[in-house]
Parts: structure tokens; sequence; C-alpha cells
């Protein structure tokens, strides 16, 4: 055989490495081609998940209402509430599933600054449907508040005055016939839509075997004046626990999907065409999608959609985004704990292009979903005082509470919800937390910004649980839920944080809208959800709707509403909470309150001034002592100091030509 020689054999190496080297070119120019699930706090070991596409729904039924305050509220009597309320997808755990890992972000203290007390406290509607639970939830608006439960609904004004109601839910389409005139069925929600300064109120059906989401959107800014009322058809699928919220394209709805309302079948997913919705258009289109439980814990036991605070709308074409979580210590079969972020993008030229996917599953710090063992399908958790009956805890549904609440900043967007968990050893044995959660960027390349767990508990022994999160226009957190121990009845209390203040910690103490003065001894049933929302007047005070027993009784609850402002706290000592109540604070004129941020604007150091309490047409701006502005008083001003390294400014806020200002806030600049 004839020898290769040298050259030849060194040619043929080096056409063998360049052959290698151009395919895996050509693998990587193909995996880099292929769509990716983004990685920021992925982790996923699941791929995108794309919905099934119900296609566009039937709107069954249309019509317009007399204004509600001519229309007579229904009986009491014609309340009945469905049989296994909230039902279970699957059959509870006994209790976790792995070793508990002790929660690394859990606050285990009350804040070291006092939060003001709350401006209005009054009562709601009572438990006139004789059920549990009532979830309580509502909206408030310019003038009004509006309050929703199971199975009545009441229109106050601000001052508490009651306009009217409380009157069953099905009131609201009296005279429309179907399932929506005679089936007031629950699980309802209010929203208030500030972009449009309209009204949407809701609640589903459930006798069947054609299942509705009976909707009613105020034809003006009167909630007690006329509806748009529709119904909307679901098929032979049982809407059961639906969520609302609003986007300037489409209001948006999450269920729990029950086939022939027994088998599980998936999280549900609708959007109705809010431009149709608010012009009456009879037959707006709703666009359904279905996100089957394979696996299960990329459904949970329910998500929830964004909705929009504040007047600043998502960037033009954003998605709406609904969140849910999984614990890997559930029953559910997830392999890790982690927030699922589902994407809805609505196209209202052609529906059938609409999508709904799975995009992200951001990893969260370890949380346990379970708050023991005796607490699943008994629902006896959280212990009230003179009672051995234990009310219900939420946690193990491994589900996000409502709202998730969406704000713009304009330099940033970020959404916060929160969940109830177990948060450790008390005093007294395991005690519940909340674990909260800030998420940015949603639609580029989400995150979680910040998260804790507010969890008191393991210092006083109280429970903590079922909340409500949202966030004002100056970046406040507020955080409303639920409050038990063995010597504290069922009382409704709040928490908040300021913008700036240290990641996960709430840090502004505790305020309590009601303590309550009772226990409920015949039902393990409590909440299934609240609702804390902001005030379009100012875009900075919170509301708040939960229950509270006022007597011992079976199931004696009734709704609770407060108002609360978290700026003006003061450093004082919180005081640790009584059984005992107290009588309802009133409002009382405060101080200017100043709140500042500094930004760069062009690379120049930049303050953007918030503030409230001023009554003249026009204020001072003071920068470090000298007054820099004369500024008509619309609560904002943006200074533009002309520097652009490190440096420091001192700024209060005074009544035009005197000395009545606020306090003084500084502002740093980073090199």
């Amino acid at each position: 055989m004839k020898k290769r020689s040298t050259s030849q054999s060194a040619f043929f190496k080096l056409r063998l490495l360049l052959g290698v080297l151009l395919c895996f070119a050509g693998i990587t120019i193909v995996l880099l081609a292929q769509p990716r699930t983004p990685s920021t706090q992925s982790g996923s070991s699941h791929p995108i998940v794309q919905a099934q596409f119900r296609g566009v729904l039937p709107v069954v039924k249309f019509d317009i209402s007399p204004p509600l305050r001519d229309m007579v509220p229904l009986p009491v009597t014609g309340c009945t509430l469905r049989e296994n309320e909230d039902r279970d997808i699957m059959p509870h755990v006994a209790g976790p599933l792995a070793p508990v890992v002790p929660d690394p972000v859990v606050q285990r203290v009350l804040g070291k600054i006092g939060i003001p007390a709350p401006s209005i406290s009054f009562d709601g509607n009572s438990n006139l449907c004789g059920c549990s639970p009532p979830d309580p939830n509502g909206a408030v608006g310019p003038n009004h508040v509006v309050t929703m439960a199971n199975l009545h609904f009441q229109i106050f004004n601000k001052a508490g005055q009651s306009l009217f109601g409380p009157a069953a839910n099905n009131t609201l389409w009296s005279g429309f016939g179907g399932d929506c005139q005679t089936d007031n069925s629950g699980d309802p929600v209010v929203l208030y839509d500030q972009l449009a300064d309209r009204w949407l109120l809701t609640q589903f059906t459930s006798s069947g075997p054609t299942f509705f989401e009976c909707v009613a959107l105020s034809q003006t800014n009167d909630p007690t004046g006329s509806y748009y009322r529709w119904a909307i058809a679901t098929g032979n699928n049982f809407p059961d626990y639906p969520k609302a919220g609003m986007w300037p394209d489409a209001y948006y709805f999450s269920t729990r999907e029950f086939l022939n309302g027994s088998t599980f079948v998936g999280a549900g997913a609708y959007a109705l065409d809010r431009v149709q919705a608010l012009a009456g258009n009879p037959n707006p289109t709703v666009v359904g999608f279905l996100a089957p439980p394979n696996p299960l814990y990329v459904v949970g036991d329910g998500l929830l959609p964004s909705d929009l605070d504040g007047m600043t709308p998502p960037p033009v074409g954003s998605p709406n985004f609904f969140v849910g979580s999984q614990d890997n210590n559930g029953g559910y079969g997830a392999p890790n704990d982690a927030l699922n972020i589902y994407k809805f993008h609505y196209d209202p030229v052609t529906p059938g292009n609409s999508t709904f996917a799975l995009t992200n599953t951001l990893l969260t710090q370890p949380f346990n979903s379970i708050l023991s063992a005796s607490c699943t399908s008994s629902r006896t958790c959280i212990p009230q005082p003179g009672t051995t009956n234990k009310i219900d805890h939420l946690g193990y549904r491994q589900r996000p509470l409502f709202r998730f609440a969406y704000r713009n900043f304009g330099d940033h967007e970020s959404l916060v919800t929160n969940q109830s968990v177990n948060a450790g050893a008390g005093p007294n044995g395991v005690v519940s937390g909340v674990r909260w959660w800030e998420l940015r960027s949603p639609n580029s390349n989400p995150v979680i910004f910040q998260e804790g767990t507010y969890a008191p508990g393991l210092t006083d022994g109280i429970h903590r649980w079922m909340g409500s999160i949202a966030m004002n226009s100056l970046g406040d957190i507020a955080l409303g839920f639920s409050a038990s121990s063995s010597t504290v009845f069922p009382s409704v209390f709040y928490t908040a944080r300021h913008a700036g203040d240290p990641p996960g910690v709430m840090t502004l103490g505790e305020g309590s809208i009601i303590n309550g003065t009772g226990s409920q001894t015949g039902s393990p049933r409590w909440g299934d959800y609240t609702a804390i929302d902001i005030d379009p007047t100012d875009d900075t005070t919170f509301w708040y709707i939960n229950e509270y027993v006022p007597a011992t009784s079976s199931t004696g609850w009734r709704l609770r509403i407060g108002a609360f402002s978290p700026g003006g706290a003061t450093p004082t000592p919180t005081p640790t909470a009584t059984p005992t109540a107290t009588p309802t604070p009133t409002a009382t004129p405060g101080a200017i309150q100043l709140r500042a941020q500094g930004k760069k604007v062009g690379g120049i150091n930049t303050s953007r001034l918030k503030w409230r309490g001023a009554t003249s047409a026009n204020v001072d701006v003071y920068r470090n002592g000298n007054v820099i502005a004369t500024t008509p008083n619309d609560g904002l001003y943006d200074d533009s100091t002309g520097t652009t390294g490190q440096a420091s400014f001192m700024y209060k806020v005074c009544e035009a030509g005197t000395q009545t200002c606020s306090n003084t806030v500084t502002v740093n600049f980073g090199p």
C-alpha cells in the first residue's frame, strides 16, 4: 500500500477540523433560532405551556338595566349559596411532602415606625344569607365605595353612608331573565375602571348544565345608575372562583374550570373586549382559553389576572399578566417553590390570533403553603378565643390571593401579590404569615424584585393570613389581612412600607381597621379572598374590605371597610393588638406630607416631589433651605438640579408665602 505523505495527512486533519467546527456552528445557529423560556430566575423544569383556545364565547343575552336606585332589592330568602363552595381539585395531602425549610425572608417583628390610624372605618352588610364564607371584596371610586360578598352587595358614599342595599347580588340582573336573574350563586368581584370612570360587578351561575359569568358594567360613573348587562356562557365548564382585572384592551377573568360542575379540567382565562363593553355593544368579543392541568402544578389552584392601578397604562401592546404559585411541599407535584407567569395577548382585530401561555417560572425563596396536617380537608387551622373551632387558612390552596395589582411608574413596571403560608414556630406552635412579592419587568424580563413573609406572630403568637396587597403612586406597598389567635378575636389589620425601605420588610408597624369582638363557632370557612384598593382621587390612600365577627356566633360575620394612608408615619412603636373593640377613628386634617425620589433625566440629577395635605392654590418648594419655585398645588413637581455627580438635597413644601410646611425629605444621588 502506498504511504500517505505528511503534507496530505495534515491537510486531511485540517479539513476534518473545519468540518467539525462548521457542524457545531450550524447546530448553534439552529438552537439560537428556537424560542426560549426567559432564563432570569426561571429555573423552569417544564417547557412553555400554550393553553387551548376555546374560541370566541357566546354572549347569550344583553340588555340595559333600569337605574339601580329605582330597582327593588331582592329578598334575602332568594339567596341560596351553592353546595361545596370553592370545591377541591384533588384530595388534600395530610401534610408537607418534604422537610419544611425555614423561611429565609420571614419578618418576625412589627416594623419600628408607627403607621397612621384609619381615616375612616365602618361596617358593611352582615351575614344576610346564612352562608360561609363571605368572599368579601370591593372597590373605591371618586365618590363611592362598592362592596360585594356572598351573596349581597352594597353601595356607600365615602363617608360610610349607605346609598343602596344591602341587596342580593342578583338584584343587579332583575328583569334580565335566565340564570343570571334567578341563580344567586356568589364568588362575586367588583372593579372600578379608573380610566373610564365606570364600575364592573360580576358573579357566576352554578345551576347548569350551561354555566354563565354574569357581568354588569355601569353606563356612567354613578354605581346607582343603569348598567349594561351580559350573560357570557362558559358551556359545560363551571367557572369556579372567577377573578377579574382591568386592562386597557380588555377586562380579563380567571377561573377554575370543572366539566359538568364536577371534574377539574384546568384554569380558564377570558378577555372581554373593553372598548366594545364600554360602548354597550350587545355582542362584545369574549375570547376564552383553557390551561390544562398537565402537569397540575403549572395551574395550581387558581390564577390571577393583573389589575391596573393608577392612570398610567402599560406600554402599548403589553399583554395582561396572570400569576399562579407552586409549592414543592404541596400535593400538586411541583419540583420547586415558584411563581408561574402567563401572558394573555388579546387580538381585537383577529380574535383567533390571541394567545395565552405560561412563559416564565420564577423561583422564589422557600415557602410552605401547608400550615399543619390538621388544616387541609378539615380546614381547621387558625385558633380563636373561647372556642375549639378553628377557621380556614387557605394556604394549602397553593394560589396567590386577589389582587395581582399592576402599576406603571414610567421608569419601571411593578406587580404585587400575596399568599398565606406557614411562617414557622411561634410561642404557641406553628403560626401563619403572609408571603408577598413584588415583580418587575413583567413583559421583557420578569424578575422577583423583592419578597418577604410578614409574620410577627413568630414573636406575638398572632396568626396573620388571607391578605390583599397593592401599591400606590408613591411606591408605598400596603398589605391588609385577617389576624387571630387564642386571645385575639378575628380582626382586620394592615401594615405598609415606603419605597426605598429595606427590601422584603413591612417597616411601618401595624394598624387596625377593626379589632374583632367575637369568634365564629359553627363553620371553619373564612374568606376566601379580600380586596385592598387605591383611592383614585389622590392615588395614595388605601381602602380595605374584609370580615370580622361582632359577637361570638355560628356564622355571624360582618364586612368591614376602612381607609388609611401610610404617609405621616411617626417613629413610635406600634402596640401589640388586643382582642377588645376600639372606637371608629375619624378623619383629621394633617400636616403636608411630602415624598421625594431621585432619578436621572438626560444624565441630570432630578428629584420628583409628591405631596398631599396642602390647601392653598400654590406651594413654595424649598431646596436646601431656599425657595426654588412657587408652583400650583397639584401634588407634583420635578426639580432638575443641574448636577450630574454625587449630591444630596433637602426638600420641603410649604403653603405659598407661609411657614406651614411639610416634613423635610433628603434625596441622595450617587456618583
